[in-house]
C-alpha cells in the first residue's frame, strides 16, 4: 500500500572527534493524508533528526545521510539535490515545518508580514497585493487579532504564543499537504499549548492535512495522534495505535516512559523513573541500546545485536528480544506495591507565612526618568506553608509565581507586606540580620546549567556556603560534608572535581539541590526545577525531592506551570492569576472539584496520557492570553476571559472566601 509520506530504513551519521557516529539508525515510518501521528522519546532519541534528514535540512558536513529513502506521493526526495528546485518546492510548499523555538526561527529584522508573504509568493506565485490579503487571512485563521495592522510588526513585539501562531501561519502559507510540528508547544503555557494544538488539529481535519507531532509530552499524543512511534537512541523501538501504545505497551522503554509521567487523574503513587540516561551516539553498544537501563535485560539483550521489529498484533510492532514475553502478574503486582507510597501528612506548625504580600515597580517617563506611577505586579498575596508540606504555585507565565518566590527570599526591594519565617518578619529585617536567616530558606533554580558557576568544580559549588555559615570548621569536616551531600542527592562523591558541563541535565539539577541543602535549610523554594528535563529524569528528581522531604522534614514552595507535576508532589495548591491567588486548597480537592473558572480552564487544558480518558473529557479551550499588568482589568483580573463574568466581576475585585472546608476561592460566583 502506498502511503502519502513514507520513510524507509533511514540512517544518518555525523562526523565527530570520535569518528562517524549514528544519530538515526534504520528508521522507518509513514503517515497518510489527513492522519495525525506522534513521535515520542527522550532528548537525543533522533525524533527531530529523522524529520530534518528527510527534508535534507541537516548540515552537510558534518552530517550525512548513509542510506534509506523518503517517499512523498511515491517520489524519493533523497534522489534530489538538497539545493535543487524540487526540494525547495517541497520544503514550505508541499510540507510545512513548525520549529521548536519560534524566536530563533523567525527573522528578527523582517516584519512578520514580509516573512509570511515571502512563502506565499515563492510557493503559490501570487502577486504582492494578493499575497498581502492571503497573509492577513492566515493571521486571522491562526487567531492573531487586528491582523491587518500587525503585518508590519516584528517578532519581538509578540508574545511566545503569538509567535508560535505566526510560525503556523508561515507553515500554512504555501498551502501544504503535510505539517511537521517539532515540539511546537514546549515553551508555552498549558492554556496556550491547548490553543495551538487545537488549531493544528482543526486545520488537519478541515484541509485533510497530514500532521506529524514530535514531542516528549505523552499527553499531547494521547489527545491528538491516531498512531505513535516511540524512538530511543536513534531507533524506532515500538509503534502502534495510540490505544495499543498506552494500554498494551510491549517494549520496556515504552512502559518506562508511561510509568515516569505524573497524571492529573491518578492517585498519589510514587513515580517509577527509568534508571540512567540515554546513551551518547558515540558510545552506543552492539546489542539493544536500552539494555543497560532495562530491568528485564538478559545476556541476549546485551550481546545479541539490535533486536528486529516483531509484529505483536496487526499494526503493532516492537523491537525487543523479550517482546513475546509479557510481564508476569507477579512482577506487575510487585511494581504496584513498590509505587504505593502515600505522601506523609505535613505538621501543623507554620514555617512560612505571607501576609498581604505586594510587589510594585516604578514606572518612569521623560528625559529625567521621573517616577510617574507604580506598576502592581503582586496584589495582597496570602498563604501559609507548614512544616513538611509542599505548597504548589501554578498559573500561566506572567501570573506572578516567580515574583512571589523572589519576594519571599527578599530578592526584591520593592516587596511590601509581611513574610514570617517562624516568628520573624523577613521583610522588616535589616540586611545584616537577614543574612543569618538566609541559610534557613534556599532556592532551586529552573535552569541548572545557567545557575551553576562554569568555572567552579561541582564540589566547590556544593560546599561554598559551609565555611561562611560556620557549618564546618576544618577542611576534613568540609570534605566529609560535601561527600555526604553528594550521596544524599544520588551522586558519587568521586564526581566532585568535575565542572558543570561534564554532567547531564539531571545530574546538574541534583548538584543544584545539593547546594541548596548544604546550609541545612527548613524551606526550599523550587522554581520550575524540572521543566527543562526529560520525562524519565523528571521522575528521578521528583522522587528525590519527596525522599528528601520525608528524611529531612523539609517544606517546599513548588513553583511550576505543569499541573500534573504540581498535583503529584504537592499537599496543597495555590492557583495564581495576574498577581493574585484566585484559589487555594488541597491538591486532591483542586482536581476533584475546581471552583474558580480559571482553575477549571487550566485543568481542562492539561492533556492526560490516556486516549480513552481524553475521549471522555470535556474539551473547553480557554481563549486569549494573560493580559499585561499595564492593562489589568478593573475588577476581577480574569473577567475579560471568563464566560461567567457579570457586571459585578468587571467592577469589583473579589476577595478570597472559604467556600468549603479549607478551600478558598476569590470569585463572585460563590
Amino acid at each position: 500500500m502506498e502511503h502519502f509520506w513514507e520513510i524507509n530504513k533511514l540512517s544518518v551519521s555525523y562526523k565527530t572527534m570520535d569518528g562517524m557516529t549514528k544519530a538515526v539508525d534504520q528508521v522507518s515510518l509513514y503517515v497518510d493524508r489527513g492522519e495525525t501521528i506522534g513521535i515520542v522519546g527522550e532528548s537525543g532519541s533522533g525524533k527531530s533528526q529523522t524529520q530534518l534528514a528527510a527534508l535534507q535540512l541537516i548540515p552537510v558536513p558534518p552530517g550525512r545521510i548513509d542510506e534509506g529513502e523518503v517517499l512523498l506521493s511515491g517520489r524519493n526526495l533523497l534522489s534530489f539535490s538538497r539545493k535543487s528546485r524540487e526540494m525547495r518546492e517541497v520544503r514550505g510548499g508541499q510540507i510545512g515545518m513548525i520549529f521548536q523555538e519560534p524566536m530563533t526561527s523567525l527573522n528578527p529584522v523582517k516584519t512578520i508580514g514580509a516573512q509570511i508573504m515571502e512563502s506565499i509568493t515563492l510557493h503559490r506565485g501570487l502577486a504582492k497585493e494578493q499575497a498581502r490579503k492571503e497573509a492577513v487571512a492566515l493571521l486571522e485563521k491562526v487567531g492573531i487579532l487586528d491582523a491587518e495592522s500587525r503585518l508590519s510588526d516584528y517578532p519581538h513585539q509578540f508574545s511566545g504564543g503569538m509567535r508560535q501562531r505566526i510560525m503556523i501561519a508561515i507553515a500554512l502559507a504555501g498551502d501544504p499537504e503535510m505539517i511537521i510540528a517539532d515540539e511546537p508547544t514546549t515553551a508555552l503555557d498549558v492554556t496556550t499549548q491547548a490553543q495551538i494544538l487545537e488549531l493544528l488539529h482543526q486545520l488537519s481535519v478541515e484541509k485533510h492535512i497530514a500532521l506529524v507531532l514530535i514531542t516528549h509530552n505523552l499527553g499531547i499524543v494521547a489527545r491528538y495522534a491516531s498512531r505513535i512511534y516511540v524512538m530511543y537512541a536513534g531507533n524506532v523501538v515500538e509503534t502502534g495505535t495510540a490505544e495499543e501504545i498506552f494500554h498494551q505497551p510491549v517494549h520496556p522503554y515504552t512502559k518506562g516512559l508511561l510509568k515516569a509521567v505524573p497524571r492529573l487523574d491518578s492517585e498519589d503513587e510514587r513515580l517509577t523513573p527509568i534508571d540512567g540516561v540515554p546513551p551518547s551516539p558515540a558510545n552506543r553498544q552492539k546489542g539493544c541500546q536500552f539494555a543497560p537501563r532495562c530491568r528485564y535485560a538478559t545476556e541476549a539483550c546485551l550481546d545479541g545485536g539490535i533486536p528486529p521489529m516483531q509484529e505483536i498484533a496487526p499494526g503493532h510492532f516492537a523491537a525487543c528480544h523479550l517482546s513475546s514475553v509479557r510481564q508476569t502478574a507477579a512482577t506487575a503486582e510487585q511494581e504496584k506495591q513498590e509505587n504505593k507510597k502515600p505522601k506523609p501528612a505535613p505538621g501543623e506548625e507554620a514555617v512560612l507565612r505571607a501576609e498581604d504580600l505586594c510587589v510594585s515597580f516604578a514606572v518612569r517617563k521623560g528625559l529625567l526618568m521621573r517616577e510617574s506611577g507604580r506598576l502592581e505586579v503582586l496584589r495582597n498575596v496570602n498563604f501559609t506553608l507548614h512544616k513538611g508540606e509542599t505548597l504548589g504555585l501554578v498559573g500561566e507565565s506572567g501570573c506572578g509565581k516567580t515574583t512571589t518566590a523572589k519576594a519571599v527570599l527578599k530578592l526584591l526591594n520593592e516587596a511590601t507586606g509581611k513574610v514570617w519565617l517562624g516568628d520573624q518578619d523577613l521583610l522588616a529585617m535589616p540586611e545584616r540580620t537577614f543574612k543569618k536567616q538566609r541559610r534557613r530558606i534556599q532556592m532551586i533554580f529552573q535552569d541548572p546549567y545557567s545557575s551553576l558557576d562554569p568555572r567552579m568544580t561541582a564540589g566547590g559549588i556544593v560546599g561554598e556556603p559551609l565555611f561562611p555559615y560556620g557549618l564546618v570548621k576544618t577542611r576534613q569536616e568540609y570534605d566529609k560534608r560535601v561527600d555526604e551531600l553528594f550521596r544524599l542527592v544520588g551522586l558519587e562523591p568521586s564526581m566532585r572535581d568535575r565542572v558543570a558541563h561534564e554532567f547531564s541535565g539531571g545530574q546538574r539539577q541534583r548538584i543544584g539541590i545539593a547546594r541548596a541543602l548544604a546550609t541545612n535549610p527548613d524551606i526550599l523554594i523550587c522554581d520550575e526545577p524540572i521543566s527543562a528535563l526529560d520525562v524519565s529524569i523528571q521522575a528521578q528528581i521528583i522522587n528525590l525531592l519527596e525522599d528528601l522531604q520525608e528524611e529531612l522534614g523539609l517544606s517546599y514552595l513548588f513553583v511550576a506551570h505543569d499541573l500534573s507535576v504540581v498535583k503529584h508532589i504537592s499537599h496543597r495548591v495555590a492557583v495564581m492569576y495576574l498577581g493574585t491567588i484566585v484559589e487555594i486548597t488541597s491538591s486532591r480537592d483542586l482536581y476533584l472539584d475546581p471552583l474558580h473558572p480559571y482553575t477549571r480552564a487550566l485543568m481542562q487544558a492539561v492533556p492526560i496520557p490516556d486516549p480513552s480518558a481524553e475521549k471522555q473529557r470535556e474539551q473547553v479551550i480557554l481563549g486569549g492570553e494573560v493580559p499585561s499588568i499595564l492593562r489589568r482589568p478593573e475588577g476581577c483580573p480574569f473577567s475579560n476571559r471568563c464566560s461567567h463574568a457579570t457586571d459585578l466581576c468587571r467592577k469589583e475585585q473579589p476577595q478570597p472566601k472559604e467556600v468549603k472546608e479549607k478551600h478558598f476561592v476569590a470569585c463572585h460566583l460563590y
